[in-house]
């Protein structure tokens, strides 16, 4: 790996490292400041008032109210500045572009795996440079956290629902990923990957490592649809059944018996195959087994999401 670090941090490597490292910086320099400030003047006072005999007595002290207000009115404003650019910076790295990549991230104790739109599963990320990336990311057991650290990206990855995380790499090579909550004994031990390749190389890539099956995830979603029972409550076309049909379900409101509603994002639709009982939509009633979250893996729901997301 070719990281030359520089005092603080590794070098950047993706489009959002620089205005994060900028952040940090201005919080680190004002910081210094005011550190040397106030210990330069609290050793100054302490030398300037000493007690030089043992009859001085203090003399009275007397506020300045232009100090007080100072004192108040300087670190609120450093404070909202660094919350309103700390803030605008969180939306930037939370919401991908349109064109994003997606590549689906699973964790699991100790290891990470990584599936891409044409059914290619690896365990360690590839990416084409100069294009942005959105990982859909979801863990098998416990809280386990993503973080590239010359991408400044850091996001945690939960058990039973998809967070989300992405970037955009400026450069090939090859970075560390590391697993940075606290997961059980072997944590430490949890790296992978990130290879940047150009674009016609991530292609040829792809095409390279392509499983015997050649399934995509959602062609691999449309043969657990059968094979897992789905099709039996779900129709594809519409059909009222015991269950909702899966035409048109991904992006609809969906409204629950005990009177609240829900988009079907992607998050919607895990919950529903994991905790069925959790949110029943008007018109059905609880009849959907609930032995999913232990039969299917975490690359099976996956798969099962984006074959709804389809349809």
């Amino acid at each position: 790996m070719n990281q030359q670090n520089s005092i603080w941090l590794p070098e950047a490597a993706s489009t959002i490292a620089g205005d994060v490292d900028t952040l940090f910086y201005f919080i680190l320099v004002t910081s210094v400041i005011f550190f040397v400030g106030v210990v330069s003047t609290m050793v100054f006072f302490a030398w300037r008032f000493r007690r030089r005999s043992p009859d001085d007595r203090p003399k009275p002290v007397y506020e300045n109210k232009l100090v007080e207000a100072s004192w108040i009115v300087i670190p609120s404003i450093l404070v909202a500045v660094v919350f309103v650019w700390g803030f605008r910076l969180f939306l930037e790295i939370g919401i991908a572009p349109p064109n994003s990549y997606e590549v689906n991230v699973t964790a699991r104790k100790w290891s990470w795996s990584f599936t891409y739109p044409n059914g290619v599963i690896s365990t360690d990320l590839h990416v084409p440079v100069n294009r942005p990336v959105k990982l859909r990311m979801s863990s098998e057991d416990v809280i386990h956290s993503f973080f590239v650290p010359s991408f400044r990206i850091k996001a945690d990855v939960l058990q039973g629902r998809y967070s989300y995380v992405w970037f955009e790499a400026t450069r090939q090579d090859t970075f560390l990923i590391a697993c940075t909550e606290y997961c059980g004994t072997s944590h430490s031990n949890m790296y992978a990957r990130v290879v940047t390749h150009s674009q016609d190389d991530f292609e040829n890539w792809l095409v390279e490592n392509l499983p015997d099956d050649s399934l995509t995830p959602a062609q691999r979603g449309e043969l657990l649809y059968t094979q897992q029972g789905c099709i039996g409550c779900h129709s594809l076309d519409g059909t009222a059944a015991a269950g909702p049909s899966f035409l048109g379900l991904a992006g609809s409101t969906r409204n629950f018996t005990d009177g609240t509603s829900a988009v079907a994002d992607d998050n919607y639709l895990r919950t529903s195959i994991v905790n069925p009982a959790l949110q029943i939509v008007e018109g059905y009633l609880n009849v959907m087994p609930g032995q999913y979250a232990v039969t299917m893996s975490s690359e099976e729901i996956d798969a099962l999401v984006a074959f709804i997301n389809e349809q």
